[in-house]
């Protein structure tokens, strides 16, 4: 409001027009014009889409939503989550899980492979050290947050890298990065053929990116989908998916670390002008178990659980707001089903 009337009483002294230092003239306004044509000329929106167009963009089979449980810690709670899909009748195409590779079995990993297997569901599993698991301390003060999730230091890219390399040896065809340069190798060992074709390499919400070029990159880079901040608005999200075509995985009910977010009225515009999305059902009041293990695994089931529960609500939305959209078969084209 103090805007406001700082404007109205300059509108008033200077008989009702403003100054010309405040007001932009005709030759900036121009160079404004053509730094949005530019824009457009590359690809991208000219800025946020506030009229919200529909997407015409899908899934290869034509499906405009898909659904993923995240923070699915090991074996127990996949089974759990398999126990709740039945349980309610929806349907769950991805589940991720955050502790990490390197802190799964080998026996864990193909137990979670077979579930996946089984039923059509993608197994994403967070790639390796992180810099929040490394001895240094900036990543825990207040400025150096910024670096997040990231690979720091060459060792990293290289643990990562052995990380992704187990994974698929036991059957993942799913993976989970947060690391520009973690990302940019993955893509560059698939090409070489060091790492199956058909894996799917999803980038963490921790990577930050929130615009439509920085995500573009994020794809060129080898992202197949990405995970973008958990705050966008519709006209956000729609000038992102003109510019992009890869899946857009987005938190519709937002762990408390990333902001607490509950957005289920929201669900079926957000696919609407965002499709081909993975909507995405953390859960608000609930405790971060990262890394999580057996001796956290009573609560890694009930949250599981709670999840699948909170997913079967977010359907009931869409299906109630969504006339039209339409959302996937277990392990259809694109989902990263493992490999027994």
């Amino acid at each position: 409001m103090t805007s406001i009337f700082f404007y109205s009483k300059m509108m008033v002294n200077f008989g009702g027009s403003l100054p010309e230092a405040v007001c932009p003239t005709r030759k900036e306004r121009l160079a404004i014009d053509k730094t949005k044509q530019l824009l457009v000329q590359l690809g991208f929106p000219a800025g946020d889409l506030h009229s919200l167009p529909t997407s015409a963009k899908t899934f290869p089979d034509g499906a405009h939503y898909r659904i993923e449980i995240p923070s699915v810690e090991g074996p127990a709670a996949f089974r759990s989550l398999v126990e709740e899909q039945q349980r309610y009748g929806i349907p769950i195409h991805r589940m991720s899980q955050g502790s990490g590779i390197m802190l799964l079995t080998d026996p864990e990993i193909r137990e979670m492979a077979q579930i996946g297997h089984d039923h059509g569901i993608e197994v994403s599993l967070f790639v390796g050290p992180r810099a929040t698991f490394d001895i240094q301390a900036q990543p825990f003060t207040s400025a150096g947050k910024s670096i997040g999730l990231r690979a720091c230091g060459m060792d990293q890219v290289v643990y990562s890298l052995e990380d992704v390399k187990r994974a698929c040896a036991l059957g993942i065809r799913g993976v989970l990065v947060a690391d520009e340069g973690v990302l940019w190798a993955v893509n560059a060992f698939k090409q070489a053929g060091e790492l199956p074709s058909d894996l799917v390499v999803k980038v963490s919400v921790s990577l930050g990116a929130a615009n439509p070029v920085s995500i573009h990159l994020a794809s060129v880079a080898g992202a197949d989908t990405y995970n973008v901040p958990t705050d966008l608005t519709l006209a956000r999200l729609a000038a992102i998916r003109q510019a992009v075509d890869i899946p857009i995985d987005l938190y519709v009910e937002v762990p408390d670390d990333f902001g607490g977010f509950v957005r289920y009225y929201e669900i079926a515009e957000i696919v609407r002008v965002a499709a081909p999305i993975y909507v995405k059902f953390g859960l608000r009041n609930a405790p971060n178990i990262y890394p999580s293990g057996t001796h956290l695994e009573e609560t890694a089931v009930r949250l599981t659980r709670e999840r699948v529960r909170r997913a079967a609500i977010g359907y009931e939305f869409i299906k109630r707001f969504g006339d039209g959209l339409r959302t996937s078969e277990p392990g259809a084209a694109g989902i990263g089903v493992p490999v027994v």
